[in-house]
């Protein structure tokens, strides 16, 4: 309940607007919202519309003393909601430092949970069939030379499913298998470097490990707008790295995968870039204003010479070139000349209007 933007909340908002709503009554006060701002906000929108927000558990009455009361209410399930949430950062952060896996993210791709007697992931152990997936990834890219492209084009033609279960692979994701250093086999001595005495102390000093690490950053999110496909809202992630020498090494078993076989996927990799989207001329759009109407990916821009020898410049949604049908329904390409002043003219008669704008 950190968030006002949330699909059931919506819709008993929408119910109270369209009226013949006399009350909307919740069993728990934090289970409406823990920010006090927000109840104060709920409550006023309910009382616009005649309605009446209530929740079981609330403390006191209409009266001014009792809207103080249900504020303190609020602000101390904000305060319970931020102990709660560093907590459980804490333990699983201690977990991590007895060399446990922390189990509250699903398992990487070739790997499966250890589990113990009360059902808790405690370690890793080699999936031989996934592994087998994650070999064949890193002989392509690093012993044969092909492209993150070519490969997964590869694994879609062959019906391999990706560690989502979904039919298309993407070369985002694979990028950072090849990065990801819980594949990379370890000597005994680097890993001990990395842990703490008692961890080394439980490892064999003749056998090597992967490093999967834990605490290594920290994700923020953002409404950026609304997405009836995949659900009330789209939501923006951020991602912030902590300093390296604060990420917490937990040890895993050998993937198997040969330590060269690695190291050469990773130099066929390192000076990929993305492309820029400017092609042979300055693109208006090309920040990502326009976007597609179906998948709502900002669109990618295209320069097409016909025979005759005349360039014409188009905007494309990105999703439909890499996956065709199956991952946007949106075939068009749309003429640079022509979309672009239909855009324009929408800006321009906002900026012209300063009320309306």
């Amino acid at each position: 309940a950190a968030y006002l933007e949330r699909p059931g909340l919506d819709k008993v908002r929408d119910l109270v607007e369209a009226g013949g709503v006399s009350v909307v009554v919740a069993q728990d006060a934090d289970r409406i919202t823990r920010e006090p701002a927000h109840r104060a906000f709920l409550d006023g929108e309910c009382e616009r519309y005649g309605a009446r927000l209530v929740a079981l558990d609330d403390w006191g009455d209409d009266t001014h003393e009792g809207e103080l009361l249900r504020f303190l209410k609020g602000w101390m399930a904000k305060g319970e909601r931020i102990k709660t949430a560093e907590r459980t950062r804490r333990g699983r952060v201690q977990k991590a430092r007895q060399g446990e896996i922390v189990g509250a993210h699903p398992p990487r791709f070739g790997f499966r949970f250890v589990r113990n007697d009360k059902g808790k992931a405690v370690g890793y152990e080699v999936d031989k069939e996934k592994m087998a997936v994650v070999r064949r990834i890193f002989r392509m890219v690093g012993e044969e030379g092909m492209t993150l492209y070519a490969v997964r084009k590869s694994l879609t033609a062959s019906g391999i499913l990706s560690p989502s279960g979904k039919k298309l692979w993407h070369q985002g994701y694979l990028r950072t298998m090849i990065l990801d250093d819980i594949y990379r086999p370890h000597a005994f001595e680097e890993v001990r470097s990395l842990v703490s005495e008692a961890v080394a102390a439980t490892l064999n000093p003749s056998s090597s490990y992967g490093v999967c690490y834990y605490d290594r950053r920290h994700q923020t999110r953002t409404v950026v707008g609304e997405d009836g496909k995949a659900g009330r809202y789209r939501y923006a992630y951020g991602t912030t790295y902590r300093p390296r020498e604060n990420w917490l090494a937990v040890p895993v078993p050998d993937s198997g995968i040969p330590r060269g076989w690695v190291q050469r996927a990773r130099e066929a990799i390192k000076d990929n870039r993305r492309p820029s989207s400017a092609g042979l001329r300055f693109w208006e759009l090309s920040g990502g204003v326009l976007r597609c109407a179906s998948c709502g990916r900002a669109m990618q821009t295209t320069t097409i010479t016909s025979s005759s020898g005349r360039v014409h410049h188009y905007y494309r949604c990105p999703r439909r070139v890499r996956d065709g049908k199956d991952g946007c329904d949106n075939p068009q390409n749309l003429r640079a000349d022509y979309v672009e002043p239909l855009v324009w003219e929408k800006v321009s008669s906002l900026l012209k209007d300063p009320q309306r704008l």
